[in-house]
């Protein structure tokens, strides 16, 4: 499994269910023995790996936004703020 490969699985879900989290990425990529596409963060927590994220990105740059209190991507909305990040 190559990070492409999972950015296209991020899509389906997120079509699929309007959203997805980054705690569900994380648990299919460590069932699905992808730890290379894994990462460590400050905090200690194992997060998604950036070139995945970039790949991801590639896929959804003007459709989806990240929500970070919630940690989890959803489709843009129109009252959303330019930019990747939204507030909620």
């Amino acid at each position: 499994m190559d990070a492409q490969e999972v950015a296209k699985w991020m899509l389906a879900e997120l079509e699929k269910d309007g959203c997805i989290y980054q705690d569900d990425v994380v648990d299919f990529l460590v069932k699905s023995k992808a730890d290379d596409l894994l990462r460590e963060n400050s905090d200690g927590n194992l997060v998604v790996a950036t070139v995945v994220l970039n790949a991801f990105k590639k896929l959804t740059e003007t459709t989806v936004v990240w929500v970070k209190p919630d940690r989890y991507w959803r489709f843009r909305v129109p009252e959303d703020e330019p930019g990747r990040e939204a507030r909620g």
